[in-house]
């Protein structure tokens, strides 16, 4: 390789942001729970494996602003979540989700991560970023947590680019397996927000297949959806609902749960299929959003899956 096209390749690279931050591994909800520290340090190594993790822009995801909590989230919950942070031992908030000492932590840091994000690419530092925290975010509602979250990241994200920004269409491809009920709550009465979500149907949160709204996308599909029945789908009720509404940046709830390797449900999904995805949304992003787009880590339980489809999908955002 000349030296010329080395520098050049670099320099695309670097274009994509990569935000975490070690607190993010602190929380943890038990040895028994899917939605563990593991889960980051399997995408980590897999960037390592894959070459792609020093070609990324890397940034320490900050605490977010309670403001930026409140755009999206009751004072009421959010002071909930405050008080009910333990100093020792595990506090349960629904079946699934718990908080340990660290969560609090791990949660400002994941919506405070998602907030950079935005601030990064409308700034021009970087084309486009993917954000890898936990806890992930799409099933937190206003007011409740639920569904492994507790804050909802992508929400948050989205309502400080219409606030802080000013921007008046922002778009969100929520793509993991579990219908994106919180982030559907949160903006069910907000216009300026496009939610367009696939997931698995009928299963967990067991909503959002009757919406109807000009705004939001449900995108239903049954259980054994393989890659040729999603780009279908996709095609057939994402793009053309993303190619009305003309974003000026877009979100990625990017859950990689439907892989078929992956036994918290039951899509046929593979790696080659989340970059398409990846390609698809990209192009509107070029097209519409002068290439802005941000894509947040929610779901995705096997941890050789995980790895694998986050390269995957990485690759395509760093223009490889």
């Amino acid at each position: 390789m000349n030296r010329g096209y080395h520098e050049a390749a670099y320099i695309s690279i670097m274009h994509t942001a990569y935000i975490t931050h070690r607190a993010c591994l602190g929380h943890d909800m038990g040895p028994w729970h899917p939605e563990s520290p593991a889960r980051l340090r399997a995408i980590d190594d897999r960037l390592h494996a894959a070459h792609l993790y020093d070609f990324l822009r890397h940034y320490d995801a900050p605490l977010v602003e309670r403001e930026a909590l409140l755009r999206v989230h009751d004072a009421g919950y959010v002071a909930a979540i405050e008080r009910a942070a333990p100093s020792e031992g595990l506090i349960q908030l629904d079946g699934d989700t718990a908080m340990c000492p660290a969560t609090l932590e791990a949660a400002r840091r994941a919506a405070g991560g998602a907030v950079l994000a935005v601030d990064k690419v409308m700034a021009g530092e970087v084309a486009n970023a993917f954000v890898a925290v936990r806890p992930p975010g799409h099933h937190a509602t206003r007011n409740q947590a639920m569904g492994f979250c507790i804050f909802n990241n992508v929400a948050v994200a989205t309502a400080h680019a219409l606030a802080a920004h000013r921007l008046a269409r922002v778009a969100i491809v929520d793509f993991d397996v579990h219908h994106g009920n919180g982030t559907e709550d949160i903006f069910a009465d907000e216009p300026h927000v496009l939610l367009c979500s696939s997931f698995q149907h009928p299963y967990y949160p067991h909503s959002g297949a009757d919406t109807l709204s000009d705004h939001i996308v449900p995108v239903p599909l049954p259980a054994g959806t393989d890659g040729t029945a999603y780009r279908a789908a996709f095609e057939a009720k994402v793009l053309p609902a993303l190619e009305r509404f003309k974003p000026e940046f877009v979100f990625c709830s990017a859950g990689f749960d439907g892989h078929r390797e992956d036994d918290l449900a039951h899509f046929r999904l593979v790696e080659a299929d989340y970059g398409w995805i990846t390609e698809q949304v990209m192009a509107v992003a070029e097209k519409h959003a002068r290439g802005r787009l941000v894509s947040l880590l929610e779901g995705g339980y096997n941890l050789s899956a995980l790895g694998r489809s986050v390269a995957a999908h990485i690759k395509v955002l760093a223009g490889l």
